[in-house]
C-alpha cells in the first residue's frame, strides 16, 4: 500500500464519486480507477462497487471494514514523516470545538508559540463534538477538547472546565440591568447557539417553547457579528462573553430567572493507546492550559485531571 492509494480511497469515501475524487486530488479518472484497483489487488478483496447506470460508487462489507483501517494507516504515516524530519522536537495534533479554539484555546496556542525554550509543534483543526471523538478513535488527531461526554470504548474523557451562562446584549437597545430573566426579552431577536445537550432542554423549555429560533449559528464569528445588529440578545458561556467584550461592546447580565440554564462543562479526550513520547507531550500542554486557566479565574477541574494523567501513566 502507498500513501496515494489510501488518500485516494478514502476520498471515494467521502465524494462516492470518482469524478469528484480526481477533482479534488487535481489527477484524471483513470488514476482514481487505477488507484482504487491496485488497492484492491493488494488487499485481495473488492471494496467498492460501481452499478451500471449510476455515477456513485458504493462500498463493499470490506470497503466499510477497511475504512478505519486507511485511516490509522494514513495516520501513521503522517507521523513516520514528523519523526524522520523532527529531531528531537515535539509535536501534537489538536482538535477543538469553534468557540474553544476562538475563545480560550488560541491564547494558550499563542503563548506556547512564543516560547522560544519550547520546539512544541502544533497542528490545530476546529471540528464539532461528536467528529472529534471519530478522530481520536483513528489516530487522526492526538488529543481533543469537546462539549459532550460520549461513550467509546478507546477513548478516556474527563472534564477540565466548568463555565456559567450570561445573557449578552447588543448595547444600544439593551435593558441594561445588572440581572435579568431570559422571559423577559423578545425570543425572535436571540441570536441562537446550542452549546450542548443539556443547554439545548433548557432552552427548549424557556426560550424556544416549541418555536424554531428565528436565528441560529454554529461559529463564534457569526455569533458575534449578529450581536452587533440593533436588539439583539444571546446566552453565552463566560469565557465566550469575555472574548465578545475583546471583540466589541456588549452589555452582559446575569440570569435571573429561578430555572438557571446548565453551566457548559468542556471535556479533554485522549486514546487509551499512546505511546511514552506523546504522554510526555501532552502533559507539557495540559501544564500550559492549566496554568492559562488559573491566571484567567477559570472554574477548572485541571488540576485533578493532570494528577489523574501522572497518576494512570506514573509521571513524575
Amino acid at each position: 500500500m502507498n500513501q496515494a492509494d489510501i488518500e485516494t480511497f478514502l476520498m471515494l469515501v467521502k465524494t462516492q464519486s470518482i469524478t469528484k475524487t480526481a477533482e479534488n486530488l487535481f489527477v484524471s479518472q483513470p488514476t482514481v480507477s487505477h488507484r482504487l484497483k491496485l488497492l484492491e489487488e493488494e488487499l485481495g478483496v473488492s471494496l467498492m462497487i460501481r452499478k451500471k447506470g449510476y455515477k456513485k460508487v458504493e462500498l463493499t462489507n470490506k470497503g466499510e471494514e477497511f475504512i478505519p483501517i486507511a485511516q490509522r494507516w494514513l495516520s501513521l504515516m503522517k507521523e513516520t514523516m514528523l519523526l524522520k524530519s523532527s529531531g528531537e522536537e515535539m509535536f501534537l495534533s489538536i482538535g477543538s470545538t469553534d468557540t474553544l479554539n476562538s475563545c480560550i484555546l488560541r491564547d494558550v496556542y499563542r503563548y506556547i508559540t512564543h516560547q522560544s525554550s519550547l520546539d512544541l509543534k502544533l497542528n490545530i483543526s476546529t471540528h464539532y463534538s461528536n467528529v472529534l471523538y471519530e478522530l481520536l478513535e483513528n489516530h487522526t488527531i492526538d488529543v481533543g477538547f469537546v462539549y459532550h461526554h460520549l461513550h467509546f470504548k478507546n477513548i478516556i474523557s474527563e472534564p477540565v472546565l466548568r463555565e456559567k451562562m450570561y445573557i449578552v446584549q447588543e448595547p444600544s437597545s439593551a435593558i441594561r440591568e445588572n440581572c435579568l430573566n431570559v422571559t423577559s426579552l423578545d425570543p425572535d431577536n436571540e441570536v441562537t447557539f446550542i452549546w450542548e445537550t443539556n443547554y439545548q432542554i433548557w432552552h427548549e423549555q424557556m426560550i424556544s417553547t416549541g418555536r424554531r429560533s428565528t436565528l441560529e449559528v454554529d461559529t463564534y464569528s457569526l455569533f458575534s457579528e449578529f450581536l452587533k445588529e440593533k436588539g439583539k440578545w444571546a446566552v453565552a458561556p463566560v469565557t465566550v462573553v469575555n472574548r465578545l467584550k475583546q471583540d466589541q461592546d456588549v452589555f452582559v447580565s446575569e440570569i435571573g430567572d429561578r430555572k438557571k440554564p446548565p453551566e457548559r462543562i468542556t471535556y479533554i479526550i485522549r486514546h487509551k493507546d499512546i505511546n511514552d513520547a506523546k504522554l510526555n507531550t501532552l502533559r507539557v500542554f495540559e501544564d500550559y492550559i492549566s496554568r492559562y486557566f488559573t491566571e484567567s479565574g477559570l472554574d477548572s477541574y485541571m488540576d485533578r485531571y493532570t494528577d489523574i494523567t501522572k497518576r494512570e501513566f506514573f509521571l513524575e
